[in-house]
């Protein structure tokens, strides 16, 4: 049987989706690896989303908290909230009480991505503030280090990202990911799939 890994994303602007898309080809890339692409449900209503001109969702399937046992290791990305994740995904997380009761999701593999609007918008504290929902339900968080590698210490150009996960910055909304962004991307679903395979097999 094939070694499933969820990648489980909201993304408002397309942002956190291209790091999204990219994670699952890094998880793809790994021999016995089947990763799929989810979105957690949008809370806003859509005149709102209209008046903030975001864009149409992707066909990308909605995601039930009910689900996510089926899932043997995960990737959890969302866009920054005041240095923390967007309400959507947390509101997400809020629903998978009876999962934590039961202790489904203990012992399993996760590792988290993001999008800021700044070098100082939370890269690392939203992060850092996700992983109080990983311990409570008793997963491993799986943070990538600098096994990325030189791409760790670019120091020529912007780079999202830290060793807590892949990150992008949004700005104003117009810049995308860069080449170096979505190589980390890649990169840290490669190496999330390769940690879940091993811990499947033990």
């Amino acid at each position: 049987m094939a070694v499933k890994v969820y990648i489980v994303y909201y993304s408002l602007y397309g942002h956190v989706e291209k790091l999204a898309e990219e994670i699952k080809k890094g998880a793809d890339s790994v021999d016995g690896v089947e990763a799929t692409l989810w979105q957690v449900p949008e809370t806003l209503p859509e005149e709102v989303l209209g008046k903030m001109g975001a864009p149409p969702k992707s066909d990308v399937p909605l995601i039930n908290p009910k689900e996510l046992p089926e899932g043997d290791g995960f990737v959890f990305g969302f866009p920054t909230r005041f240095g923390m994740m967007a309400a959507q995904f947390k509101f997400f997380l809020d629903a998978t009480g009876s999962l934590w009761q039961t202790q489904q999701l203990a012992s399993k593999p996760a590792g988290i991505f993001y999008s800021t609007g700044s070098q100082g918008g939370g890269q690392e504290t939203t992060a850092l503030t996700a992983i109080t929902q990983l311990v409570h339900h008793g997963m491993l968080f799986v943070p990538i280090g600098y096994t990325f590698g030189s791409g760790m210490f670019e120091m020529n150009e912007v780079k999202g990202g830290s060793p807590y996960g892949a990150g992008t910055y949004a700005g104003d909304g117009s810049r995308q990911p860069t080449k170096l962004e979505l190589e980390q991307a890649f990169h840290q679903g490669k190496y999330i799939a390769t940690i879940t395979k091993k811990l499947k097999k033990e």
